[in-house]
């Protein structure tokens, strides 16, 4: 491909486990990839820099927020809010400021935005959002993306489900099932907190910590690292596809069978099974939170199928079990160091940048 040809895709986010993997993808379909993060090529602090990197630029995919996977402290709270808005809000601004603005912008979002299921799944026309710390986020998260007028960029929120692959949930649960954590777990009724009440302009949800009886059959929503990669692609290039979009496998789990398969999984016979007491102590050692755990997440991917999209790992075990085996295996496509900064270099030097 003549070097004056290849198309531009800004990717933030990059050092991320899912921006890695997808700025990899980008780098093999022959893309020139310019890369924004706190120390990659171009930073956030630089709105010129930013303006400059999007005007010419194919597409924008942006993965760009503070991880989680933390402990819902105020500090972290307002962190995880305020990444994900000031961020987008950033792309939005460069965007709209483009001489030759992007003709696609895929931003993150979350699967979570929809409310604890157990009754029916939720797809993008009759999903029912819900309420809360987690579910502010994401709505805030996807007004910045979809507020204003950018007529020449088609823009897509990307409601991600948990991604099995080589990430820090997969490896904590992989981990626990390892160590004969991998029991059921039991929500009940939580001490008392405000870590979940809602947060932003608008505030939705009870100052206290919901939970529900769910016996263990909370259902767990996921989709593969692969079919992520995969869907990205796949949207990026469909004129067709705008507005929120599910990026989830369509074959729904259970905590019961989610444990139990992590169990056959890493040849671990038994698993203790813990109640939410139980996971409020572990999940405090972890500094992270149980609600991650204990909401009952069922998503079902309406406009990817209805496209056409095909999934390529429809069956969790099989899923676990080729994450599972890959372990120790050197990354396959661009190579990346470990630090953020040679992260960000690495991809940099690869692509020209």
């Amino acid at each position: 491909m003549n070097e004056s040809a290849r198309p531009v895709a800004v990717i933030a986010g990059a050092s991320g486990f899912i921006g890695r993997a997808v700025a990899e993808a980008f780098a093999a379909d022959g893309y020139e990839l310019r890369l924004v993060g706190r120390t990659a090529p171009t930073r956030w602090d630089d709105a010129a820099a930013l303006e400059r990197a999007v005007d010419g630029a194919d597409v924008v995919v942006n993965f760009a927020g503070k991880s989680v996977n933390c402990r819902y402290t105020d500090h972290n709270r307002d962190e995880v809010l305020g990444s994900r808005v000031r961020t987008t809000r950033a792309l939005r601004e460069a965007i709209a400021a483009a001489g030759k603005p992007p003709r696609v912008w895929l931003n993150s979002s979350t699967a979570t935005i929809y409310r604890h299921s157990m009754d029916h799944a939720n797809t993008e026309s009759s999903g029912e959002i819900g309420a809360g710390f987690s579910v502010d986020v994401a709505r805030a998260w996807e007004r910045e993306c979809f507020a204003g007028s950018l007529p020449g960029t088609r823009r897509v929120a990307l409601r991600t489900a948990v991604v099995i692959g080589d990430g820090p949930a997969t490896r904590m649960l992989l981990a626990s099932a390892r160590w004969g954590l991998g029991g059921t777990q039991f929500d009940g009724r939580p001490a008392p907190h405000r870590r979940y009440r809602g947060i932003g302009d608008r505030p939705t949800g009870p100052d206290h910590a919901p939970w529900y009886r769910t016996h263990g059959r909370q259902r767990f929503s996921w989709v593969h690292i692969d079919d992520v990669v995969a869907a990205i692609r796949f949207i990026r290039d469909d004129e067709r596809l705008a507005g929120p979009i599910n990026v989830v496998a369509p074959a729904v789990s259970d905590n019961r069978t989610l444990m139990r398969t992590l169990r056959r999984v890493v040849g671990m016979p038994v698993g203790i099974p813990t109640r939410r007491w139980m996971l409020e102590i572990g999940m405090w050692a972890l500094r992270t939170e149980p609600e991650l755990a204990l909401k009952s997440r069922w998503v079902s991917p309406g406009v990817l199928t209805d496209a056409g999209f095909t999934f390529t790992h429809g069956d969790l075990e099989a899923a676990l079990t080729d994450v599972w085996d890959r372990r120790g295996l050197p990354g396959r496509g661009v190579s990346i160091p470990r630090s953020r900064t040679g992260r960000a270099r690495a991809l940099a030097r690869r692509t020209g940048r």
